[in-house]
């Protein structure tokens, strides 16, 4: 095991929204360290089925698992499929979200609702399904994906603004009351990232702003999500990953 990666031999671990993007980079990253990886998409199943075949073709062990995180129902039922084969949960990573961009004189109640529910209510849907074993192995690393966009202006919309500082709320309320049980919560915030979501970015030449000139790689918040995964000693803490957009 390289020295600067954790020793996830093991450990199992489920990333949500991970057949693509930062979950694809996450997913992949997390094998690399030894875990087992539960690799969940709601409709990208062949997207997450190439997640899953890169990791076993670099000796890992993977799993592709359906769900859509915002129904209770579907989180249940993907936490004993991935109980079923490969274990308890011990790494968390809630990736899965949703970003539409609408103007505040546009957005409806309707798109509101759904950019909480997929963005802040997943998290705590899967937090919940996944303290039992945590607690009772008395060790667990969660990590949610915020966003630049939680403490800033961001370009999506209010929606995604609020739904974003959720996550970092929900993060410091649990670290608060799991730290002396094992357990650590930590937000990683993305700034501009360069994925295939990013054609408003490119379009609005945003790596131009950026103190590093140009846009975040994948690869790049996945290795913030390693060292808080790595570390005992960091929770409650949100991470940015942001080409120095912002210092805060």
């Amino acid at each position: 095991m390289p020295a600067h990666l954790p020793n996830l031999n093991d450990r199992v671990a489920l990333v949500t929204g991970g057949s693509r993007g930062i979950g694809r980079a996450i997913s992949i990253a997390l094998a690399a360290a030894g875990a087992s990886v539960a690799v969940n998409y709601r409709q990208r199943g062949n997207e997450a089925a190439g997640v899953v075949a890169e990791i076993e073709r670099a000796g890992g062990r993977a799993i592709a698992v359906r769900a859509d995180v915002s129904v209770a129902d579907d989180v249940k039922a993907m936490f004993r499929e991935v109980e079923n084969h490969l274990g308890l949960i011990d790494v968390l990573v809630n990736n899965a979200g949703t970003g539409t961009i609408v103007d505040i004189d546009d957005l409806t109640e309707a798109e509101f609702d759904r950019t909480l529910a997929v963005n802040l209510k997943s998290a705590f849907l899967c937090t919940q399904a996944a303290l039992p074993g945590m607690r009772a192995r008395h060790w667990g690393r969660i990590v949610n994906l915020s966003s630049a966009a939680a403490r800033g202006a961001g370009l999506l919309g209010v929606h995604y603004n609020a739904s974003k500082a959720g996550v970092e709320g929900l993060t410091r309320g649990y670290a608060a009351k799991l730290a002396r049980e094992g357990i650590t919560v930590n937000a990683v915030a993305p700034g501009p990232i360069d994925t295939e979501m990013a054609g408003p970015l490119k379009a609005a030449n945003v790596a131009d702003k950026l103190p590093v000139g140009r846009l975040g790689e994948a690869s790049e918040v996945a290795q913030a999500v390693l060292m808080v995964v790595g570390n005992a000693f960091i929770t409650g803490q949100t991470i940015p990953v942001n080409g120095g957009v912002s210092f805060i």
